[in-house]
């Protein structure tokens, strides 16, 4: 049986991912700066006889790869950026590797990995049965702050694709058919005058008062935009000390709604905000548009698929050792907002769920017609073509994604377990749509239905580029592992 192939495949030879994820932990690389991460994978790829283009779309960490010809053509999408101030050994308890350091808090490492072994391995078989089929690695930078799918998207590199498939880390085994938010990245900066504050105020013009007043009226909007809209900022700059006005102040917002069409006129009244904030301090306003994501279209075709491959696999099992480590981790958290959070998400049975730190269930696809609140760049490709990102076991059940917990998780043997059972259940998959015709146009003409006829148009303004210096910049100030 060609899947019993490709497990074995992955089984024999595990150790050569598993290290790739710990080097790729211990790098620790914020997003578009993953040079050692996304050096690291493609020359494993070429090692593997894959034809590979890295540094595509104007970003030097993002990595094209193809083996095979002829259809059906199948992307497999691997993330490893870092999230920053998250660094943190692998310990049950808060205690970085480099304090201020950034850490894999969202498990790319593992992402990342995973999809590598899932190509590889398929290299192999596909060659060794002789079968058609194209397999195509896509390594995706920044999905953490810059969503660098989206200027992968805007050049057509995922055009050709019949489908794609994703592996994310998680603390719950299924495949999800939530959608998520879309979201606009934009930084407000604001030039005024400097001057002394106590001596001579009348003769500034402070970059800090128009940030806000901006701010202030974006927290009076709130009351008259959507529901399920979300808008979070942060001030990066607002000025050195209290006596010289700012004539430099800059914040980073992110804006958030389910759909675009309800995105783009909340946006649009922000933009005006920010305007009249400069128009009352007498500043000029620059924006800077970093980044644009659509929201992700569900695919119950493809999430029927991995579950059910996941369930062929099995879900790994936890040694006494690593449900020690996971219990200690968890009791760093409060028990009641994990049974809060089980419940929003609508997760069954999860009453059962409150003195279990590592899942081994494997749950149906959920949550069709919800939507997340989070935003992922993964939603552009789902509006390619038939898409699906699933989740694996590796967070311990009750921890925040994002913190130094996941970081922990995914540099120990618990990620390792996660990896080669996410790439086992992405093999299986895969090898399902390369061998059935059929499946892959179910899949796409659910994808159809779910468009209802919309075509997909990149949402980066004109004009707006890679935001290399920014993460440049920002990487450089950075304390490092």
């Amino acid at each position: 049986m060609l899947k019993d192939k490709a497990w074995k495949w992955i089984d024999e030879n595990k150790d050569e991912f598993i290290e790739v994820a710990d080097k790729v932990w211990q790098y620790a690389e914020l997003g578009l700066v993953e040079t050692k991460s996304s050096k690291l994978i493609a020359e494993k790829l070429r090692e593997n006889g894959f034809e590979v283009n890295h540094g595509v779309a104007g970003m030097p960490s993002a990595i094209v790869a193809e083996w095979g010809s002829g259809n059906p053509v199948i992307g497999f999408q691997g993330e490893y950026d870092a999230l920053p101030g998250i660094s943190n050994k692998v310990s049950p308890k808060q205690d970085p590797l480099v304090k201020g350091a950034p850490g894999h808090g969202c498990g790319h490492n593992v992402h990342g990995a995973t999809a590598l072994a899932v190509v590889i391995g398929l290299r192999y078989l596909l060659e060794e049965e002789g079968m058609e089929g194209t397999i195509k690695f896509f390594g995706t930078p920044a999905e953490e702050n810059y969503g660098g799918k989206v200027f992968m998207a805007r050049e057509g590199l995922y055009d050709d694709l019949d489908v794609c498939l994703s592996h994310h880390p998680s603390s719950m085994n299924t495949a999800s058919l939530r959608s998520s938010t879309a979201v606009n990245g934009v930084k407000f900066i604001y030039r005024g005058k400097t001057a002394h504050a106590a001596g001579n105020p009348e003769m500034g013009r402070s970059a800090l008062d128009a940030i806000e007043l901006m701010n202030t009226g974006v927290n009076y909007l709130r009351e008259h935009i959507i529901s399920d809209a979300r808008i979070h900022y942060v001030i990066e700059e607002g000025g050195g000390q209290p006596n010289v006005v700012p004539d430099y102040a800059r914040s980073w917002y992110y804006i958030r709604a389910p759909e675009r069409e309800q995105l783009d006129p909340i946006y649009k009244r922000i933009l005006k905000i920010a305007e009249g904030a400069a128009m009352m301090t007498e500043t000029e306003l620059e924006v800077l548009f970093l980044d644009a994501l659509y929201n992700i279209i569900p695919s119950e075709t493809l999430a029927n698929l991995v579950v059910k491959n996941m369930r062929e696999v099995g879900a790994p099992e936890w040694s006494a050792d690593e449900l020690e480590f996971a219990k200690e981790i968890a009791s760093n958290f409060s028990v009641d907002a994990k049974m809060d959070a089980l419940k929003r998400y609508k997760i069954p049975d999860y009453q059962k769920y409150r003195d279990v730190h590592l899942v081994t269930d494997i749950l149906d696809p959920l949550g069709d017609g919800e939507t997340s609140p989070g935003s992922s760049d993964v939603g552009d490709i789902s509006w390619i073509c038939p898409t699906i990102e699933f989740g694996t076991a590796c967070n311990i059940l009750g921890a925040p994604g994002h913190s130094w917990a996941f970081v922990a998780a995914c540099g120990s043997t618990i990620g390792h377990k996660s990896l080669v059972f996410a790439a086992k259940t992405m093999a299986g998959a895969a090898l399902e749509l390369l061998t059935d015709a059929e499946l892959i146009k179910k899949a796409k003409e659910e994808h159809q239905d779910r468009l209802g006829g919309k075509t997909y148009t990149t949402p980066l303004p004109e004009g707006v580029e890679v935001p290399l210096a920014i993460a440049e910049e920002n990487w450089e100030k950075t304390p490092k592992q």
